[in-house]
């Protein structure tokens, strides 16, 4: 189901009153039955997949605790995570070319077709960030099946994160949340936010993007540097677009899920913006890739950092897909934060010398220009397709705008300027935000009949544009 829908939201809403009016005992229940329905409408065999996946993990991870053979125990469920991951997700790119070695025909193509992995990258790291927490003891193994499996399928996050810890998430099934106006007025506005960012601005660079991409051999250099600026806009705009939805929704039924951006465009360097950009999937890979490689290798001092940050990188990279683009958009993610690392004191003793705002604002440039060329190894379909876009970007001569008209172009650009001005004074300038909050939230008459006034303009603009259908970006994840 389209859960940008309006048939999705008047569900949502209808589910939201059943939930509420249920008695506590069952309302998990509802929950797992709602998340399964949500599955279903995609495939029922996604279904039982992940009822089989969820029920493996669970078990493994109970049985970590009571075995003799907690090791032996662990890395099985290592190795079925990672197994059916690679089967489903990157066949193509690492068995299929090993199988052709050896002559043996085996097309798991058919398998991936039947089964539909939508989401298999977000909830197979869960499942092994919790047997992971079992085995270092930093939690104990969930005891009811249904309060794992929900864990594992919980709607709103279930297609595109936020990618939730499991002694984040498991715990609040055991608070009985009650009926709480302001959270879930709170919940609406952010999944409307999520809505509009989704609908009105994500929807309408789609086109040009994948117009762009899907011809480049068509367009200029003047077309490829405005898609070069608006790139890292519109998956910035799309992708946190889902986690404002997948956020606000699990507020209405009493559930906090992690962060996932935390105004990325206004970081100062990489290390800082991958702090702030997919903060759910970027700390996943810190706490269980980084940390644990480095200090596995800690004898080797300096080098250890080095090499866990070139490992935690790559595997960022593949997580993202199958090609030789995705390793790469990996390695210049490592390649930055090292540099970074060595030169953090020239670079301090060279911003030093400027102005404050200055400093900041040449860092948060430079960074984005960064992502930006970065993010060509991200939607590029192979590696011949980044050098065709590289080598034609200085081949300069009239723009050509594809998919989008130009008064459409301005407006959603007008559009994401609001949100950057607004993002900039939260965290620049927060005494100043922290007024107009109050002065928004004042409960006066003009201004509260002006605040469901914007509002109604900004439900009536989704309504307009939502007549443009795009799949979420990290659907195919």
């Amino acid at each position: 189901m389209e859960i940008t829908s309006l048939k999705f939201i008047i569900a949502i809403i209808a589910a939201i009153f059943v939930y509420y009016l249920l008695n506590y005992r069952f309302r998990i229940i509802f929950l797992v039955i709602l998340s399964c329905l949500f599955i279903a409408s995609y495939s029922y065999i996604l279904l039982i997949y992940t009822i089989i996946f969820s029920f493996i993990n669970f078990y493994l991870g109970y049985a970590i605790t009571i075995t003799g053979y907690k090791k032996t125990v662990f890395w099985a469920g290592i190795v079925f995570n990672l197994s059916q991951l690679v089967m489903l997700r990157y066949y193509s790119f690492a068995l299929e070319p090993l199988f052709d070695i050896f002559n043996v025909e085996l097309n798991m193509s058919r398998i991936t077709e039947i089964i539909i992995p939508v989401g298999i990258s977000f909830f197979t790291l869960q499942g092994i960030g919790y047997l992971i927490n079992i085995k270092m003891k930093w939690e104990k193994p969930e005891k009811n099946f249904f309060r794992f499996l929900l864990y594992i399928i919980f709607f709103p996050k279930f297609l595109s994160g936020p990618i939730e810890r499991s002694n984040h998430f498991l715990p609040q099934l055991a608070v009985k949340h009650n009926f709480d106006e302001r959270k879930i007025i709170e919940g609406l506005r952010i999944l409307i936010l999520g809505l509009f960012k989704k609908v009105a601005i994500a929807n309408q660079l789609a086109p040009f993007v994948n117009g762009v991409y899907g011809d480049l051999s068509s367009v200029n250099g003047s077309t490829l540097w405005l898609l070069l600026i608006i790139q890292p806009v519109y998956l910035y705009f799309d992708f946190s677009g889902y986690t404002d939805i997948a956020i606000g929704l699990a507020k209405t039924f009493g559930f906090d899920l992690l962060s996932n951006f935390n105004r990325p465009f206004l970081s100062e360097n990489v290390t800082s913006f991958w702090k702030r950009f997919h903060m759910s999937l970027s700390s996943w890979f810190n706490d269980y890739i980084f940390r644990q490689t480095s200090f596995r290798y800690r004898k080797w001092g300096i080098s250890a950092s080095i090499f866990a940050i070139i490992v935690t990188w790559l595997l960022f990279g593949i997580w993202h897909g199958a090609g030789w683009n995705f390793m790469l958009l990996g390695l210049l993610q490592a390649l930055a934060i090292i540099y970074e690392y060595f030169t953090k004191k020239w670079r301090l003793m060279l911003f030093s010398k400027m102005p404050g705002y200055l400093s900041s604002l040449i860092g948060r440039i430079l960074t984005y220009l960064f992502y930006a060329a970065s993010l060509v190894f991200f939607f590029a379909s192979d590696l011949k397709s980044v050098s065709i876009f590289f080598s034609k970007l200085f081949e300069l001569s009239n723009l050509i705008i594809k998919g989008i008209r130009l008064e459409i172009l301005l407006l959603v650009m007008l559009f994401v300027f609001i949100f950057l001005v607004f993002e900039i004074i939260y965290n620049d300038f927060r005494k100043i935000y922290d007024k107009l909050e109050l002065f928004w939230l004042s409960q006066k008459q003009t201004l509260r009949m002006f605040r469901w006034a914007l509002y109604f303009v900004i439900l009536s603009i989704i309504f307009v544009f939502s007549n443009e259908v795009q799949q979420f970006i990290y659907f195919q994840f």
